[in-house]
């Protein structure tokens, strides 16, 4: 059974790829990614500060604010940007006082559109039978720089 790249469930998700042109300069290649994606955000979105952490085991954290966590997955040189209400005890024990749930959802529902124009590259078409996304590569933006 195929699959896809990883993403938290219910997150604002964008697509783009990680190119490498020899298998060594992988690395390299998703650490500068992963700081571009990082920059760019916390510049987009100013309430985001840096942070390092995994939601599960494929989901990685790059900058959170009060509400949500940002971060990426990649599988093969697929690369989902996303960004998910937080999920962790501090986040879970703060919303059981005072409901932060409702605010999260509506603070990501307002950025959804800006995100998906700032960080996808490509659109997800669907998902065949065994998992495997298909994907189409988006006409470039005149609007974005």
């Amino acid at each position: 059974m195929g699959r896809s790249v990883s993403y938290p469930s219910g997150a604002v998700v964008a697509f783009t790829v990680l190119e490498a042109q020899n298998e060594e300069d992988w690395e390299f290649e998703y650490d500068w990614l992963r700081e571009d994606l990082r920059e760019r955000a916390i510049a987009a979105f100013p309430s985001l500060e840096a942070h390092e952490g995994w939601r599960d085991r494929e989901d990685r954290v790059l900058a959170r604010n009060a509400y949500a966590d940002f971060g990426l997955s990649a599988y093969g040189g697929l690369v989902a940007v996303w960004i998910a209400e937080r999920d962790d005890p501090a986040y879970r024990d703060a919303d059981w006082r005072t409901a932060r749930s409702p605010r999260a959802q509506h603070w990501l529902a307002q950025i959804a559109p800006r995100f998906d124009r700032l960080f996808g590259d490509y659109d997800c078409l669907g998902h065949m039978s065994n998992g495997e996304g298909v994907f189409r590569k988006r006409a470039k933006d005149p609007l974005l720089k």
